[in-house]
C-alpha cells in the first residue's frame, strides 16, 4: 500500500469577481513525499490561486485540501503557513531588513532562541551559496537579483520544513542566473528530502527540474505525469506545449555552431 499523499487537492475550485471568475475548477492533485512536482500553464491558468490555497493566503470555495493528512480548513492560517516555506517571485524580501533578519523572520515569530536563530542563518546562507561575512548584514536592495532569490529560498528553509511552495522563483532572473540558481535548488530538494511544487510557465524548466509536471489552463487540471506520461495525452494544448522546447531546441541548433568555443565563463548569480 502506498504512502498517503503530502499535499492533495479533492475537486477544489475557487471563483472570484462575484462567482464571474473560475480561477480553480474542479481540480484534483495528490503531491507525495520527496517530490518535485511543477505547474505549468499560461497566465490565468489558475496554477498561482491553487498555490495559494495551499497554505491558506486564501480560502477555496469548494473541495478539500489537506496537507499532512490534516484539512488545512481545521489548522490556523498563520501556523498553517509557519510549517511550509514559501518563495516567492522577485524574493518578496522585507526591504527594512537586512540578509539575516530576512532569513530569521520566521525562526523568531516561532520562539527560537536568538543563538540558535544566529547559527542557522549561517547554516542556510551556506547551503545557499552566500558568503557570510559579505551578506550577512546587507539590505535586499543592496543585492543582485539572483542573490535576493537565494535568500528568498533560505527564508523559506529557516523553520525547517518539510513542503515548499515555489511561485515563478526564477522567472525574472538573467539567464545563466536562473540556469543555476534553479540547478541548486533542485539539488537541495533532494539533499534535505523537501516536497516541492514550483509554478513556472516555462515547459522547458519544467521538464529540466520535475519529477512530475501538472498542466493547468482556464482554470482546469488538464493532465499530469512525468514527462514521457505527458507525451501520450491527447490533450492540444498539452501537446502544444510540450511542442515549444522541442520547437526551440531545433531552431537553437540549426543557429548555433556545432563545437561552441568553451573559453567562456558562468556569471555569478
Amino acid at each position: 500500500m502506498s504512502a498517503p499523499p503530502v499535499i492533495a487537492f479533492a475537486h477544489v475550485g475557487k471563483s472570484f469577481d462575484g462567482g464571474r471568475v473560475k480561477a480553480v475548477d474542479d481540480v484534483s492533485l495528490e503531491v507525495h513525499a520527496g517530490e518535485f512536482l511543477t505547474i505549468v500553464g499560461g497566465s490565468g491558468s489558475g496554477k498561482t490561486t491553487l498555490l495559494r490555497l495551499a497554505n491558506r493566503l486564501i480560502d477555496a470555495d469548494q473541495g478539500r485540501i489537506s496537507i499532512e493528512g490534516e484539512d488545512v480548513r481545521a489548522v490556523d492560517p498563520v501556523q498553517l503557513r509557519r510549517r511550509i516555506g514559501y518563495v516567492f517571485q522577485n524574493g518578496g524580501l522585507f526591504p527594512h531588513m537586512s540578509v539575516a533578519g530576512n532569513i530569521g523572520i520566521t525562526p523568531k515569530l516561532l520562539g527560537t532562541p536568538a543563538a540558535e536563530i544566529a547559527a542557522r542563518v549561517d547554516e542556510l546562507l551556506d547551503l545557499v551559496r552566500l558568503d557570510r561575512a559579505q551578506h550577512r548584514d546587507r539590505l535586499p536592495q543592496e543585492l543582485s537579483g539572483g542573490q535576493r532569490q537565494r535568500v528568498g529560498v533560505a527564508r523559506a528553509l529557516a523553520a525547517k520544513p518539510r513542503i515548499v511552495l515555489m511561485d515563478e522563483p526564477f522567472g525574472a532572473l538573467d539567464p545563466l542566473t536562473r540556469d543555476a540558481l534553479s540547478q541548486d535548488y533542485r539539488a537541495l530538494h533532494d539533499r534535505l528530502g523537501l516536497t516541492t511544487i514550483m509554478i513556472t510557465h516555462d515547459m522547458a524548466e519544467a521538464l529540466l527540474l520535475a519529477d512530475r509536471i501538472a498542466v493547468m489552463h482556464a482554470g482546469k487540471l488538464l493532465a499530469q505525469g512525468t514527462a514521457a506520461e505527458l507525451s501520450g495525452s491527447g490533450d492540444a494544448y498539452v501537446g502544444q506545449l510540450l511542442r515549444t522546447p522541442r520547437r526551440q531546441a531545433e531552431r537553437l541548433n540549426a543557429l548555433l555552431p556545432a563545437n561552441p568555443s568553451r573559453d567562456g565563463k558562468d556569471g555569478a548569480a
